[in-house]
């Protein structure tokens, strides 16, 4: 954010001007400070919130703990702020507007508190990245961290504080549409990824230029819920919560995140943005998380909803309480009958102060009451940047995950002459390649799969696409008003747009379908009770292969898919996920051989709708060796295991050597060596799994607790490395309820996947602790 020129201005009105009462000169010099390039300290900007705090009215503070979008109709936002009613605003992207309404609050509020902005950027902003679930199949949180980077340039470019990102929910259910904002099912994983991503929005400390707040979301459990459906309760045992949600969480805190989302949904039957134990015991007592807490949208006004508080004022004093801090809300919140409960003693003013305070530390931090206004003249460069679309291309090639390469299909060959049909609903579809939870893109420089593919073959070949069917959701997405859809064809175009298709297969050399789920059918609100191809792709797909054509699968969705039927009549079929804007282009990369997948599965992938929930890290039965014959009617293994991807060239990863001992003042080194047998350069993942085989509780067979994106020339060789100290065997007991380490001998395995063959031993030395 390049605001220095217009920091002398701001400092002059914040040390009083002339026209300035007394009192809000007296409040503006506790909290102004000279603009600085170095970090404002927990301890400054504490002690700069306290001077304020100590002036403000109680409605004054309460206003500070509104959030309001600013689509909200009817809303009179600058009167609002006016009247100090709101702290916050989200979705708005305009720099005029935001410096506009920044003004209000600056220089037309009795003790000139500026405004934070915040909007959803999620896997970009301007630039559109990989979906978060893609990000994490790259295996390469320094990827993720580059992203987060550039997208949160691009926000505070235009004025934006903060982001409602990452989401660190884990998810084990592909039914659930949200799975695709997460890094998964694995807590190792998916804090390997969040601790990234936070380090990418904030940079070296809160308020580092070019960047923003990171909110990690939705705490906790919010992708455990019944039958995979949206904002139904989750039930989850302390073990469960410890073990397995609450490791991405912790990672993102120790990296430093600002803020907290809470979830909207029940926890064990009390709402997450009234839970005390969740927020204040839980993240502030156990964590140690020093933000503030904001909730979902509408979330606290819910709790009246969900029968769990008696009013609006009543949600407003539990929420409090429990220690959500800020309250986003669509229109009017309960936090605007927070003075009334103060004033008539339901709320401790004590209370109220300390939310208060949390969020004037993040203003304070981030540098707002020294430069408040964002550079609009600047805005419009730092989109521009062709860099972050280099990037951007980058993090789509880590993230595609070779599924199926029989007989080597892939890559395809560039030959003269030939005749290339790109053929499906997202085949040539700007808007799908972007993937759901992107809303400022420029649709214009989105590179779809088929023109990706006719820009990398230019002239020597004939490309043509045809969608073949229509793509629709039963009901209508939440965001249809911000991403509207098309229209759904009549009967008479689809037969023709379908036959349309199949005879351009027929004139073709090489097919490449591109199949899978629009945007709309994954993420918020678009859970999905069928994992198969929705609509006629299937029909589309048959018919295509009755050409005799030969057939390459592209995949675009936010989930696993039901692919029986397919996956054993498809040769070749490279998963690209929701690519991003230079998503067609890394695609195209990927099919003609300039670059070579190497991303694995973040989750498991089931056969069937009927195995979910379905992970690696399960428990060991009492029936171990039929473990795959659970169902009579389909083997119980996945269709693809956690881990898993293909290449186009070879790796061996030699037999793991363990030195050294697991203790408390040591750790144990496993070594092994990797080579690219093939003849191809390429990127191998080395993944480490570790099982405990005796002890205080069942263990999970394998757990994820080291892995490396390792790239090699042909012939190449590396050692890789991984240190196990006694982090990566500690877990929460649930019979005493503590956190424990049992000594004794441990598996380990190195591979390419959860099915890693390569094993070796550890010890674990010492007491039970």
């Amino acid at each position: 954010m390049r605001t220095h020129l217009l920091a002398g201005v701001c400092a002059a009105i914040l040390l009083g001007a002339a026209s300035a009462s007394a009192s809000a000169s007296t409040a503006a010099s506790a909290v102004a400070a000279p603009p600085s390039a170095t970090a404002i300290s927990e301890q400054e900007a504490g002690r700069r919130a306290d001077a304020l705090i100590a002036q403000m009215t109680i409605e004054e503070k309460a206003g500070q703990l509104s959030q309001q979008f600013m689509f909200a109709p009817n809303a009179n936002f600058e009167n609002q702020i006016r009247g100090g009613q709101i702290g916050s605003l989200l979705f708005v992207t305009d720099p005029a507007v935001i410096n506009r309404m920044q003004r209000i609050a600056v220089e037309e509020t009795r003790l000139k508190v500026p405004l934070l902005f915040g909007y959803d950027v999620i896997h970009g902003f301007r630039t559109i990245f990989p979906v978060p679930l893609a990000m994490a199949a790259s295996f390469d949180p320094a990827s993720a961290e580059r992203a987060q980077a550039v997208a949160a340039a691009e926000a505070r470019s235009v004025g934006i504080h903060w982001t409602f990102a990452p989401m660190l929910d884990i998810a084990r259910d592909p039914r659930w549409g949200r799975i695709v904002e997460g890094a998964g099912e694995d807590p190792y994983l998916g804090a390997a990824m969040g601790a990234a991503q936070v380090r990418g929005f904030q940079g070296s400390h809160l308020g580092a230029e070019g960047h923003i707040i990171a909110g990690p979301k939705h705490f906790l459990g919010y992708g455990a819920p019944d039958g995979g459906r949206d904002y139904d309760g989750v039930y989850l045992s302390d073990a469960e919560i410890y073990n397995t949600y609450l490791p991405p969480f912790r990672a993102a805190i120790q990296a430093g995140a600002g803020n907290v989302m809470s979830a909207y949904m029940d926890l064990n039957d009390i709402p997450a943005s009234g839970n005390s134990w969740l927020l204040n015991d839980l993240l502030r007592g156990e964590l140690g998380f020093q933000g503030w807490v904001v909730s979902d949208a509408n979330a606290v006004k819910s709790q009246e909803v969900q029968d769990f508080a008696a009013s609006r004022s009543d949600t407003a004093v539990r929420a409090v309480s429990a220690g959500n801090d800020m309250e986003m809300s669509i229109g009017r919140g309960a936090f605007a009958e927070l003075a009334a409960a103060v004033r008539d003693g339901r709320l401790s003013e004590a209370t109220l102060n300390q939310s208060v305070r949390r969020i004037l530390i993040a203003k304070i931090r981030m540098g707002l009451f020294e430069r408040p206004y964002v550079d609009e003249a600047d805005a419009a460069r730092v989109l521009a940047s062709p860099q972050h679309r280099q990037e951007a291309e980058h993090a789509a090639a880590q993230s595609l995950v070779l599924l199926r390469n029989e007989g080597g299909v892939l890559p395809l060959t560039a030959g003269a002459q030939q005749r290339v049909a790109v053929i499906g609903p997202l085949a040539d579809a700007p808007n799908d390649t972007l993937g759901p939870w992107a809303f400022k893109f420029d649709l214009e420089e989105t590179v779809s799969v088929f023109e990706g593919v006719r820009d990398r073959l230019g002239s020597r070949a004939t490309v043509e696409t045809a969608p073949g069917v229509d793509l629709q959701r039963r009901f209508a997405s939440p965001f249809a008003a911000i991403r509207p859809s098309a229209k759904p064809w009549e009967a008479g175009r689809a037969e023709a747009e379908f036959d349309r298709a199949v005879a351009m297969a027929r004139q073709a050399d090489v097919v490449i379908m591109a199949l899978g789920e629009s945007q709309e059918m994954s993420g918020e609100k678009a859970s999905r009770s069928d994992l198969t191809l929705p609509g006629d792709q299937r029909r589309l797909l048959d018919a295509i292969l009755q050409t005799g054509k030969p057939v390459v699968l592209v995949l675009q969705n936010g989930r696993p898919l039901d692919l029986t039927g397919i996956v054993d009549r498809v040769p070749a079929i490279l998963e690209a996920w929701y690519p991003g804007t230079r998503g067609g282009a890394a695609v195209a990369a990927a099919l003609f051989g300039d670059a070579n997948p190497g991303g694995k599965l973040p989750v498991t992938w089931p056969r069937s709708v009927g195995q979910v929930p379905i992970y690696y890290g399960h428990n060991t039965t009492q029936a171990p060796n039929d473990q795959d014959e659970r169902y009579w009617d389909e083997p119980s293994t996945p269709l693809y295991e956690f881990g898993y991807g293909l290449s186009y060239t070879s790796f061996d990863i030699s037999e793991p050597t363990v030195a050294g001992e697991v203790g408390p003042s040591s750790a144990a080194t496993v070594s092994v060596t990797v080579r690219n047998t093939g003849e191809r350069a390429g990127d191998e993942v080395v993944q480490l799994y570790v099982h405990q085989r005796s002890g205080r509780a069942s263990r999970p067979v394998r757990e994820l607790k080291g892995f490396e994106r390792v790239s090699l020339r042909p012939g190449e060789t590396r050692t890789v490395r991984f240190s196990l100290d006694e982090a990566a065997v500690r877990y929460w007991n649930a019979g005493t309820r503590s956190w424990v380490i049992d000594p004794g001998v441990f598996d380990v395995w190195v591979g390419s996947s959860s099915a890693a063959q390569g094993h070796a031993e550890f010890t674990v030395a010492g007491q039970p602790r």
